[in-house]
């Protein structure tokens, strides 16, 4: 029997309406009342918030009403804002740094035309990105690990193609992820289970992971109950919708491919990186795309391969290829593994496993090697639209053969409030251990304070969380539950580049520049987090196209946190009240007299054809 996302009847979604007497906090418990969900119990919330509605208790240090010098009172409220229209129907799932039109008139060579190549100012879009007929609150997790409704990506093509590898299967009204892949058709699982045996992912050492070339992104979806999190990206391709698919079934994933440029995340990062067939040509190039992987490999970290050229010789006819080709593809991704001082810990079946050694003392000798070609040290972190080079990136010193370069990390959870080593190391100018400690207490206090605003945040209705200007990642460490996660941007302008701190507490995150659209679909976070992020960027680009954008990649009945100054809120709210938003300030936890203030705002449920021309 076909499982049914809930739709909501008109007596249901008005009452959203009592939020205007209720107050925010009445005001967000309605809301799980009324949304169009996967949940399947609208109805029944309504009843409920009905009974409680008068219940509604305000923190005592939180007042609703800004009293700030700075507020509303000094605009012109004559002044209409600026409306913003829907765009075309055929924008449903537009994605502008990888939009197919433009991606096909660059090269093919190396993968450049899956690269990112963003519209120029005039090709930008001012409209809003429309959600399709009939979509739906996804399904809470773990059930939207299995299932995604049709109506959110209604696009089978995968359905066909996949069938006999089990990726996924067309059931009436929804999708449903059996959980297999090309390298995997019995189970994620199982699959998982065997590299178990390899590699440790139970003890807490193996917390954050890189899948390249990700397909729907069932592995990392199935890592998740063993504490792993993996960040999983695939290009937007002829694979139709398979990261639209990761991000619907709450698998944190990004658009991306292993090209010409550097991928957007700092050296030392993933205990753990990932191919399952993922067509990446690695000894190609001087095995460039090896030695990428090698940069973002923390030291003592694993690299899995399974599928070609992985046991080529019982294998070479069912892949229908030369043994001579598979054994040349195998011997340079061998040659390139000893260059990088990788030891080989394992190969069965279409499986191998490297480890990537915790310092390069058993390796001194490659100083010597003429195909040695060393990166600059300095610019393992400098990764923005910056080419890839067949170099090797350095370890960081170390005073002992035991020594784990760049500092060893505690095992999972203990590692999210510990020390981090860049921290310890003082590597990081202007962020020392007090520095740290004193972060992580002033994010618990704002987190609790998010909490007591909108009590949505706890229930599970917020899986694929934001943070756009993450910082030192307090604000996901402050959330961490299994029932979500936080993708952490590092702003490419910001003064401090504190993302490898991040992923040293085993949180996942990516650099961005917010000028440039991010590379995701749209609707693809329940919750957006903002930071300073408007004051950092406030000379930067127009703060109305980062607005568009944050409302393109958000869902229909999401919420986004602004914390800000007062001066800066009151533009961004202004902007705002043209974009189907609705809002509300709130002051500092802190009390009145503080300038930093809180913006809180939830989009409206609108789809294609809602009650307005659009934008062609």
């Amino acid at each position: 029997m076909a499982l049914k996302p809930n739709s909501t009847d008109s007596r249901t979604r008005s009452s959203i309406q009592i939020f205007i007497v209720v107050g925010l906090c009445c005001f967000f418990y309605i809301l799980g009342a009324w949304q169009r969900s996967g949940f399947g119990k609208g109805d029944s919330i309504a009843l409920e918030m009905t009974k409680h509605s008068a219940d509604c208790s305000i923190v005592p240090t939180l007042n609703f009403e800004t009293h700030h010098a700075g507020e509303v009172g000094n605009v012109d409220e004559s002044e209409k804002p600026k409306s913003f229209e829907p765009c075309h129907p055929r924008y449903v799932d537009y994605t502008p740094c990888q939009d197919q039109s433009r991606a096909m008139t660059f090269p093919r060579d190396n993968m450049i035309y899956r690269e990112r190549h963003c519209p120029r100012e005039e090709e930008k879009l001012h409209c809003l990105v429309p959600a399709p007929n009939g979509y739906v609150t996804p399904f809470p997790w773990p059930k939207s690990r299995d299932y995604v409704p049709y109506a959110n990506a209604p696009y089978k093509a995968l359905t066909i193609e996949k069938a006999i590898q089990n990726w996924i299967q067309y059931e009436g009204n929804v999708f449903r992820f059996p959980g297999g892949g090309t390298q995997f058709p019995q189970g994620a699982d199982k699959y998982i289970d065997q590299l178990a045996k390899v590699i440790p992912i139970t003890n807490g050492m193996v917390r954050t992971a890189l899948d390249t070339g990700c397909g729907v992104a069932s592995w990392g979806a199935y890592l998740w109950s063993r504490n792993v999190i993996a960040m999983s990206f695939a290009p937007r391709d002829s694979h139709e919708a398979q990261v639209q698919f990761a991000l619907e079934r709450g698998v944190p994933a990004v658009i991306g491919v292993l090209g010409t440029i550097k991928m957007p995340y700092p050296s030392r990062a993933f205990d753990m990186a990932h191919c399952s067939r993922c067509l990446i040509p690695w000894g190609a190039n001087d095995g460039m795309y090896m030695k990428e992987v090698d940069r973002v490999l923390r030291p003592g970290g694993y690299w899995v391969l399974s599928g070609p050229p992985i046991n080529w010789r019982n294998n070479y006819r069912a892949w229908q290829r030369p043994k001579k080709e598979l054994e040349e593809e195998q011997k340079k991704i061998e040659e390139v593994a000893k260059l990088l001082c990788w030891e080989k810990k394992h190969e069965k079946g279409e499986i191998a496993v490297w480890q990537k050694r915790v310092n390069d003392v058993a390796c001194s000798g490659r100083q010597h090697n003429s195909q040695a070609n060393f990166c600059k040290a300095e610019e393992a972190n400098d990764v923005w639209y910056k080419k890839m080079d067949a170099c090797l990136t350095p370890y960081p010193d170390v005073s002992n053969p035991e020594e784990v370069a760049g500092g060893k990390l505690k095992p999972f959870p203990e590692r999210l409030y510990a020390v981090p080593p860049r921290v310890a190391s003082g590597s990081i100018p202007g962020v020392s251990v007090e520095t740290y400690q004193g972060d992580n207490e002033k994010w618990k206090k704002h987190v609790g304070a998010y909490k007591k605003i909108n009590r949505l945040i706890d229930s599970g209705r917020y899986r694929n969380i934001l943070d756009m200007n993450a910082g030192l990642g307090g604000f996901a460490a402050a959330l961490d539950s299994p029932k979500l996660w936080v993708m952490n941007v590092m702003p490419t302008i910001a003064e401090k580049d504190t993302l490898g701190v991040i992923f040293e507490r085993g949180l996942i995150g990516i650099y961005h520049d917010w000028c440039e659209a991010f590379s995701t679909y749209p609707r693809t976070y329940d919750l957006i987090h903002a930071h300073g992020l408007f004051s950092l960027y406030k000379d930067k680009c127009n703060l109305e196209d980062i607005l568009l954008e944050m409302d393109r990649i958000l869902r229909p009945e999401g919420a986004v946190i602004f914390r800000d100054e007062v001066d800066v809120l009151i533009k961004v709210k202004k902007i705002t009240a043209g974009m189907r938003w609705d809002t509300k300030m709130v002051d500092h936890e802190d009390g009145p007299l503080v300038p930093e203030k809180i913006l809180v705002a939830v989009k409206r449920y609108w789809v294609v054809g809602a009650n307005s021309t659009s934008v062609q």
